[in-house]
């Protein structure tokens, strides 16, 4: 994969998304696909996440945003695309 186009995500998504382990399943979802970043809760009830890598990675990581785990209710994902900078070398939970 390779020479794939590399892109980075600034992702918001609301709805019933805190307390029903989104921002854990997102670090499974973000390292099976090799993506790199964070996702930390906000205070208005949303989650606010940034991914990077391969852009066919990171937009399979926000279509699964809109959905979540199980327990979640997305009502709705935001997402800005942004120059890639490579600044982190795994995905991490902001508690």
């Amino acid at each position: 994969m390779s020479g794939d186009k590399k892109t980075r995500a600034h992702v918001f998504v609301s709805g019933r998304v805190q307390g029903v382990y989104f921002r854990q399943n997102t670090k499974k979802v973000a390292t099976r696909h090799k993506v790199t970043g964070w996702v930390r809760n906000l205070p208005d009830g949303r989650v606010e996440a940034v991914f990077e890598g391969d852009e066919m990675a990171v937009n399979e990581v926000i279509e699964w945003c809109h959905v979540g785990p199980p327990k979640a209710r997305v009502q709705d994902v935001s997402v800005k695309f942004l120059k890639y900078t490579g600044e982190f070398f795994e995905f991490d939970v902001d508690y």
